[in-house]
């Protein structure tokens, strides 16, 4: 089995602290394969799949986080959405020349929020400014405001042949008994951990590196992959709100309505035939999505 596209939790278990390590490889090639991003974004995106698994892992019920950035810099937008599952999907875009990942630069009044929707409840949003140095200690900031829980985020990216990210997160259990000192020990550990570290060692090597002298449980990694949700009944629904001649003039134009989802790169097709059937609420898709 692969050490990469997992997800490690482990405890603490004289200190009540909860972590989480993650390496993602396959799953992060496959977002930079939909579009031709700039290295920048690259490496935004990255950061923004390691730490949805890693806050996606926190999830104590069945739903999904979506993480998203907004900014009057360069990149204007990004988003990564992970389920219970942990499957994972990601986009961006950007404007004009990118430049060189500089975090402040890049987000000129940004913003980052995190919308949780479990499949039963309510939705939950947070937001916070990406008013410091990292997308790292924006998400430490999100953590103490809305959750008042300290914690500590490392995020590594590593591009080039084999493109790969990775995180750790250690946060203070809700109920703990555990000491501050305690905490600020093992977060100072965790801040340690090197991006050759966290890439080339074996996970429970990188564990072992670092909280040697601590009593460590560590539980079955899970597996990650990039899933997209998008479905030509999705896309059919969405056609719903197009009155119906404006999709028949597209029709009668160009040879059928086609919808691209955003992250996959995945293409629907829809002919006369079945703009008439979604318009009467008897469509029913048959036809294989193309690329």
């Amino acid at each position: 089995m692969s050490a990469y596209d997992q997800l490690y939790r482990y405890l603490f278990k004289q200190a009540d602290v909860r972590g989480e390590l993650v390496r993602v490889q396959d799953s992060f090639q496959h977002i930079l394969a939909t579009h031709e991003y700039p290295h920048a974004v690259q490496q935004l995106l990255g950061e923004l799949m390691a730490a949805t698994s890693l806050l996606t892992a926190t999830l104590k019920f069945e739903g999904d986080i979506a993480v998203q950035i907004q900014s009057e810099g360069p990149i204007k937008y990004a988003v990564v959405n992970g389920t219970e599952n942990q499957e994972l999907r990601g986009v961006a875009r950007w404007e004009g020349e990118v430049g060189e990942y500089d975090f402040k630069t890049l987000f000129q009044n940004g913003i980052m929020a995190i919308t949780i929707t479990p499949k039963q409840g309510e939705r939950y949003q947070g937001i916070v400014a990406l008013d410091q140095p990292s997308l790292a200690a924006c998400l430490e900031g999100y953590f103490s405001q809305s959750e008042q829980l300290p914690t500590r985020v490392v995020l590594h990216t590593r591009l080039g042949d084999k493109p790969a990210t990775g995180g750790m997160l250690i946060q203070a259990l809700p109920a703990g008994q555990g000491s501050a000192e305690q905490f600020d020990h093992l977060a100072h550990l965790t801040a340690t951990v090197k991006a050759e570290e966290l890439f080339d060692l074996a996970p429970l090597d990188v564990l072992h590196r670092l909280y040697h002298e601590e009593e460590v449980e560590v539980y079955d990694p899970v597996t990650l992959q990039f899933k997209c949700s998008c479905s030509k009944e999705r896309s059919a629904a969405a056609l719903i709100n197009v009155p119906k001649e404006e999709l028949l003039g597209i029709v009668a134009e160009e040879g059928d309505v086609a919808i691209k989802c955003q992250y996959c790169n995945t293409s629907y097709r829809f002919d006369a035939i079945d703009v008439e059937a979604i318009h009467s609420g008897s469509y029913s898709a048959s036809e294989p999505t193309s690329n």
